[in-house]
């Protein structure tokens, strides 16, 4: 059954609100979602939905219809809005229609998270949700088993990594650990751990890939650290020309995680 709601001081809706808070969003291990794209994908990767929040009237296309329809069909919470409710709690410039509130999902980083050959990344203290999100989104499309956030990372549940994720956060499984956690889980998986820096003397593109690595990102401002640097077995250089001395995290990410990909890949073809 469909609940109509029209008061924006509504305990659903200002739970719902409430969400993009960081703070409330730990302690209800909940995120809120919005959009065609990253709701579709919640639901496509079985993420556990709690309630389904929508206007018909911004909700047009026959895909947004039926996510109502299997939300209905599961017996999720769905509240129908008027427009002025909806815009009260999207952030995009054109809200699609939709939202979803679900349960966070995170793995558990202990022996059975080791046992996934291929493509891992950590990252260290990572604080921009947006770079986050994109990261998120390389790993999904490049198959990473696994994104680990070290330390102080920033939340990937946070809107707007989600929305940077494009819904990539439902489908690629993440933990949370500290340096010695992570220790531990490269003593049982036995990935080899690679780095960048601009010290390096190896050229990212020219490197040949281990089957199993762990890409060790630092964070935005200060790259990897003393005690993360140490745990590398290879440190790779991405050149650069030009009065830059960096490059976005994200970016990094991206063309470290694809030439490896792409390398791999070609072995298999």
């Amino acid at each position: 059954m469909i609940e109509r709601i029209t008061s924006l001081s509504n305990p659903r809706i200002l739970h719902a609100r409430k969400l993009y808070d960081l703070k409330y969003r730990r302690q209800e291990s909940a995120f809120i979602a919005e959009g065609l794209k990253s709701v579709g994908q919640a639901f496509d990767s079985k993420a556990e939905i709690r309630t389904l929040i929508f206007n018909p009237d911004q909700l047009s296309s026959d895909f947004g219809q039926s996510l109502v329809d299997r939300a209905s069909q599961a017996g999720i919470q769905v509240i129908e809005v008027p427009a002025y409710i909806l815009e009260s709690l999207a952030r995009k410039d054109k809200p699609q229609g939709i939202l979803a509130v679900g349960s966070q999902r995170w793995s558990v980083f202990d022996s059975e998270a080791a046992t996934g050959q291929g493509i891992w990344v950590a990252l260290e203290s990572v604080q921009n949700p947006g770079n986050l999100g994109t990261i998120i989104r390389t790993c999904d499309a490049a198959g990473a088993k696994g994104l680990i956030l070290l330390d102080e990372s920033t939340d990937p549940y946070d809107p707007a990594a989600i929305k940077a994720s494009m819904g990539s956060i439902f489908a690629v499984p993440h933990f949370k650990t500290g340096v010695d956690g992570l220790r531990h889980w490269l003593g049982l998986s036995k990935p080899v751990v690679i780095g960048t820096s601009d010290k390096a003397q190896t050229d990212y593109s020219q490197y040949e890939y281990p089957g199993h690595l762990l890409f060790l990102m630092g964070s935005e401002r200060q790259g990897l650290s003393g005690r993360y640097l140490d745990i590398c077995e290879q440190t790779l250089a991405i050149p650069m020309q030009g009065s830059a001395d960096s490059l976005n995290l994200a970016v990094a990410t991206a063309l470290v995680v694809y030439q490896a990909y792409n390398q791999l890949r070609s072995k298999t073809v």
